[in-house]
């Protein structure tokens, strides 16, 4: 579950498949630009700061090795967001990249001071966001088991302890839920 549901891999997906479902071919490419800028430079950022021992792990177990690499992601989320926003792109996608900022804005200044899990709080946000274009009931039932699931398995694996893998999805799902209702 820590693996399939890494960070990394729900920012890459979770724009393609908001655009897609909500603007079909269009809404895809939408979704290819925010996931590249959100996602995909982050995720190679990562990758490269593990080969030359910049960072401990993908996962960035260490505490100390975050502020650097927050700084990073909310820079390129800025950028996708003022890109959307430009851009024209739906209203739909500007909200999917607002919330990502949204959820680094919660989380960020948490992990400075303590280790709270960056995988629920994507996780939980990435399903209220889903639940804005998908059948919700479904998306609420399927997803708030995947995102136990995943906190789980940080606890299980010892990256986490329960309150924080609570707090980082009660953090994600808020910041989603407030910044969609802010966007209306």
């Amino acid at each position: 579950m820590t693996e399939v549901f890494a960070p990394a891999h729900l920012v890459i997906s979770l724009p393609l498949l908001v655009g897609a479902v909500s603007s079909g071919w269009a809404g895809l490419g939408w979704g290819a630009l925010a996931a590249g800028l959100c996602g995909g430079i982050p995720f190679a950022v990562i990758a490269l700061g593990v080969k030359s021992g910049r960072f401990g792990n993908r996962h960035i177990t260490s505490r100390t090795e975050r502020p650097k690499l927050v700084a990073i992601i909310v820079a390129l989320v800025v950028t996708a967001l003022g890109l959307l926003v430009v851009l024209g792109a739906p209203r739909v996608m500007v909200a999917c990249v607002a919330i990502m900022l949204a959820t680094l804005a919660v989380v960020g200044p948490i992990t400075m001071v303590w280790k709270v899990s960056f995988h629920t709080a994507v996780a939980a946000g990435a399903v209220a966001m889903l639940a804005q274009v998908l059948p919700a009931v479904p998306v609420y039932v399927v997803g708030g088991l995947l995102v136990a699931l995943t906190g789980w398995s940080r606890v299980v694996i010892r990256d986490h302890t329960p309150a924080q893998v609570l707090v980082g999805a009660m953090a994600g799902a808020s910041a989603t839920w407030v910044t969609l209702a802010a966007l209306g």
